[in-house]
């Protein structure tokens, strides 16, 4: 329903509740055929008449616009910033649970901002609690039937969280579908930060389907994109996945040089959180390339694992971080030190359905093995294998059931590594 008719329809039931006609409300100042016309919502009044009306009427201004008093209001923006609070501050799982509160209000059903806001705010709390299904269907929503009360940077934000949405559930051509889609209808006028954002998540999307040469060509157009823009959130945003590119087509030491360009853009101009998942992501990619310089990895980890702490980053932050420093201990030879971080990612994410959850066990049995403690390496596998039998048939949890085959064969079980190759073949479709 238009907002004008929800207006039209408060300004008759109030009038109805005062006793008053139609020629009475509009006496001496608007005429009774101008009310019937609001009042069936063929006339939008201006402010001035909607405050005359409020006069008239007796009540507040905010309720004949919004449907709600002002106290009303007031306790919904207080609730929507103590839910965007939570988020923030990476209490996810009580972030989630505010903003469906808010949603179960019925006071919020006039007021398209603060809704859009709610519904917005909600679908990101579902994507961080790991429910990528329920996330996808919200902002699938949001993008359709609140389209036009939405911004255009607001718009830009829901493609980006759904393409990457898509991605992180394995679902890469819908990821490329959304990202492409948007991209063509925003990007008409010319780049900004936000699309080269958008840009960086869909070449992400690029490089999990393994469509290489494509994100190599639009790796170096977001870097274009970038220089002309010359803001350090275009810089780092281009960089940070241009490097990814850069490394996944082998050319390793070029990644390097881009995450180094990103990460020092990023300690003079960006925020903590942002600067503590790029420290990480760099240690990613040194644990990759110079994997003799994995002490130093895992000194920058441990930097990162302080700056999660400080700035109140989400859980997930802190487990990714925690496997990333695990596998560090690895490569240095200290598996029991390694056990000690997955248990703490674990722990971090265990009230989740978050997909860091197989990859952690299947280094969790990697560490086992490494101290020869096959019935734990084996128990942490049997894990993963209870998740991916319900996780849809994708190349992500192709992935999963090739590093889980890979583990089997390691600790000496062939009939159930034997069985996980043939899993992740069904999921590649082959």
């Amino acid at each position: 329903m238009a907002a004008q008719d929800l207006v039209g329809q408060r300004i008759k039931a109030i009038r109805r509740q005062r006793g008053l006609s139609q020629a009475q409300l509009a006496h001496p100042e608007l005429s009774d055929s101008y009310v019937s016309l609001i009042e069936s919502g063929k006339r939008t009044p201006t402010p001035a008449v909607l405050e005359l009306l409020a006069q008239k009427l007796d009540c507040s201004l905010t309720y004949l616009v919004n449907g709600v008093t002002a106290e009303q209001m007031e306790d919904l923006e207080v609730g929507l910033s103590f839910a965007r609070m939570a988020l923030e501050n990476g209490e996810v799982v009580e972030a989630r649970r505010r903003y469906a509160e808010l949603l179960a209000d019925g006071n919020l059903l006039g007021l398209t901002a603060l809704r859009v806001e709610a519904r917005y705010g909600y679908a990101l709390a579902l994507e961080a609690c790991g429910e990528l299904g329920e996330a996808i269907a919200v902002f699938d929503e949001l993008y359709g039937s609140e389209a036009e009360a939405m911004p255009q940077e607001r718009k830009i934000a829901v493609a980006l969280a759904l393409c990457r949405c898509h991605r992180e559930r394995g679902d890469f051509s819908a990821a490329v579908n959304v990202g492409e889609r948007a991209l063509a209808s925003f990007a008409r006028s010319g780049w900004s930060d936000e699309l080269v954002e958008l840009g960086a998540t869909l070449l992400m999307a690029y490089l999990v389907r393994g469509d290489l040469l494509r994100a190599g060509h639009f790796a170096n157009e977001l870097l274009s994109a970038a220089e002309t823009l010359g803001t350090s959130r275009a810089t780092v945003a281009s960089c940070w996945n241009a490097a990814l590119a850069a490394e996944k087509s082998g050319r390793g030491e070029e990644g390097m040089v881009l995450l180094e360009r990103a990460l020092a853009f990023q300690s003079e101009n960006g925020e903590p959180r942002n600067l503590a998942r790029l420290r990480q992501a760099y240690a990613t990619l040194l644990l990759r390339v110079r994997p003799e310089e994995a002490e130093r990895a895992r000194e920058l980890l441990t930097r990162a694992q302080r700056e999660h702490e400080a700035s109140a980053t989400s859980a997930f932050d802190r487990a990714r971080t925690a496997c990333v420093l695990a596998w560090a201990e690895i490569v240095l030879d200290r598996p029991d030190k390694a056990v000690d971080h997955l248990r703490d990612a674990m722990a971090q994410v265990q009230h989740t359905k978050s997909d860091l959850r197989p990859a952690a066990n299947v280094l969790l049995s990697q560490a086992y093995f490494l101290l020869h403690q096959d019935e734990d390496a084996a128990a942490a596998l049997n894990l993963v294998t209870s998740w991916l039998e319900d996780v849809p048939q994708t190349l992500k949890a192709a992935e999963d059931w090739m590093n889980v085959a890979e583990m089997r064969r390691r600790i000496g079980d062939d009939e159930e590594s034997i069985a996980a190759y043939q899993r992740a073949l069904a999921c590649a479709g082959l």
